[in-house]
């Protein structure tokens, strides 16, 4: 687990880029801890030296009349809580900009880093738990820097200031006043590790109600279908008593270690006080002394209480950070090998050379596959579920990479080619229809967001998507919801459809792009179908063989192999597998028992 040191070493170097602000932000810092020095003078003036009318013997106060003095006091004083206001803003907008800035920073690395790993990561995560991390956990980094850093160093300021005016006024008094601050030390490392573990557990639990809730409202239909509302209901709560329970014990611990810090700070404010007092008594010290030494005191301990208030905080972000950068030392599993090139525009020939992969490696899903697809062959590849058709498509698109063989494009290793010139030679076409919460426009331009208006159009027409924009009351900017709900299946379908002619990628996978959808819906995305592999290398999955009539080949897959391959006819001829799951399918419609889905 990542330190505390290493911690706090990372958020100074993610300040590098910020330095000119942070420079201008000291700076702001240094001068108004030099103002706070000089608060308590004018009222030390006005009681030694107006009041009391002692000689002044600092030469940089002028000798005035008493009532020329007093007006002199009172205008400075004016002058000084004016100038320190306004370097607090200075200070605290530099201060809280650069953390906003670092947050930002933080994460769109974050987000960026996420996209890069691969699928089977994501497969792994909960996307509540990320989620947290990237919108949540992300904040922490400016915790760190503002309530840590800047307090630190105002402090350290002020400190050094008030130490050096302090100790010639009176040596006792200022070892009493600093007296306090190794106790608080030893407070802070005593208390440090509980509020970290605490902290920690927290934020593990808010993932974990995010992650609920997320899973709950994203499966609402099947929620609701089965009458679960309750049981979900349920969890959820039980989710955020737990939450809310961990939150609490971090904020009790917090509030309990303020209290014991405020109680030492009063402890050293009443000792300064009973001496400083004896002091006055004795002719040691002016009343005006210890005035000024008084409120030096109440500026000495401000910035020492707020940094021990906040470093419960502080504390509490260190879980956050360290979750954030434990993701960032993820390495991606895909990613461009030294020495990728880019390929230009493929022709679209695709080459699996005795192909094994297994999602895990001791289990191969796929044992062995050979084939070759020429430029424009279309290839359907079918078979039960499990054998193997859309990990072929995944690993075709490097989203993994197999464990023996070789996959080429163009006789190219797709390995030795950059991610981005790879897949953006390959367009898809998913099941289940993935669409955008966006514009009907959004979406069928997604995989080429500077396609003029009549690109898309032209896209729509050939996905046969014309009837469904012009019933929709905006036309292409209509928004469609999230998952597409306010169309139906086949008109999902057709938008990935359009989305991927857009893109005219040479090479289409398309994973059965007629799945469980009625006959003249199957009719009408068919027609889209045929349009997008018109002159592109296709791979279609496919469950309904009857819809793969007109494929120039067909692989069969059985159990992580290429048990047959041919023509439509000449599979159905071989009186094989192929033929079993045709005559299957077949007897399930002309039974009404509906389309297998093997």
């Amino acid at each position: 687990m990542m330190g505390t040191f290493e911690l706090y070493g990372h958020t100074l170097r993610r300040m590098r880029p910020h330095l000119g602000r942070l420079a201008i932000a000291i700076l702001a810092v240094l001068l108004a801890s030099s103002t706070e020095v000089l608060k308590p003078w004018p009222l030390k003036i006005v009681i030694d030296n107006v009041l009391r009318g002692m000689p002044v013997t600092s030469r940089w106060i002028p000798a005035l009349p008493r009532a020329e003095l007093l007006l002199a006091a009172c205008i400075g004083l004016v002058i000084l809580y004016a100038l320190l206001g306004l370097l607090n803003v200075v200070a605290n907008y530099l201060t809280i900009s650069i953390g906003q800035l670092m947050v930002n920073d933080l994460r769109a690395r974050l987000f960026d880093h996420l996209q890069s790993l691969s699928l089977s990561f994501h497969r792994r995560r909960e996307i509540g738990d990320l989620m947290v991390r990237i919108t949540y956990d992300t904040y922490s980094i400016q915790t760190i820097a503002m309530n840590g850093f800047f307090p630190v160093l105002s402090a350290s300021i002020l400190l050094a200031g008030m130490f050096i005016v302090m100790i010639h006024m009176d040596v006792t008094l200022t070892l009493v006043a600093l007296a306090i601050i190794p106790m608080m030390i030893i407070l802070i490392v005593s208390i440090s590790g509980r509020i970290d573990e605490i902290s920690g557990g927290a934020r593990i639990k808010e993932s974990r109600l995010f992650t609920v809730a997320q899973s709950a409202l994203a499966a609402i239909h099947v929620v609701q279908a089965f009458t679960r509302e309750g049981e979900s209901y349920r969890e959820f709560v039980e989710s955020s008593s737990e939450s809310l329970d961990a939150t609490l014990r971090l904020y009790t611990l917090q509030t309990l270690y303020a209290g014991a810090v405020s109680v030492l700070i009063a402890c050293g404010t009443a000792t300064v006080i009973y001496i400083g007092a004896q002091h006055v008594l004795s002719g040691r010290l002016t009343i005006g002394d210890l005035i000024v030494f008084t409120t030096y005191l109440a500026s000495l301990y401000s910035p020492v209480s707020q940094i021990s208030q906040t470093y419960g905080q502080v504390e509490g972000a260190k879980a956050g950070l360290r979750r954030c950068l434990e993701l960032l030392a993820i390495d991606p599993e895909i990613k461009d090998r030294p020495g990728a090139h880019s390929m230009g525009r493929a022709r679209g020939e695709i080459e699996f050379d005795n192909v094994v992969f297994g999602y895990d490696p001791a289990r191969p899903v796929l044992k062995g596959i050979t084939f070759t697809a020429r430029h424009g062959e279309s290839i359907a590849i079918v078979g039960p579920s499990g054998a193997g058709k859309t990990t072929m498509a995944s690993l075709l698109a490097r989203f993994y990479e197999q464990q023996q063989g070789v996959i080429k494009i163009d006789g190219h290793d797709i390995r030795s080619l950059r991610l981005d010139s790879l897949r953006g030679n390959i367009a898809m076409v998913l099941q289940p229809p993935l669409v955008l919460g966006d514009s009907l426009r959004t979406n069928v331009a997604f995989g080429n967001p500077r396609a003029t208006d009549v690109q898309v159009s032209r896209a729509i027409e050939m996905a046969r998507l014309d009837p469904v924009v012009a019933k929709l009351p905006r036309g292409v900017d209509e928004i469609v919801g999230q998952g597409g709900h306010s169309l139906s299946q086949g008109e999902a379908q057709r938008v990935t459809i359009a989305r991927a002619l857009l893109k005219d990628a040479p090479i289409l996978i398309m994973d059965e792009p007629t799945s469980a959808l009625d006959t003249e819906t199957e009719s009408l995305v068919l027609d889209a179908v045929r349009e997008a592999m018109r002159g592109r290398t296709t791979l279609v999955i496919a469950h309904r063989l009857s819809t793969i009539q007109n494929a120039d080949r067909i692989l069969v897959l059985r159990d992580g192999v290429i048990a047959e391959q041919g023509t439509f006819a000449e599979l159905l001829a071989q009186r094989g597998f192929f033929s079993y799951l045709y005559n299957i399918q077949a007897w399930n419609r002309e039974t009404g028992s509906g389309p297998a889905q093997d």
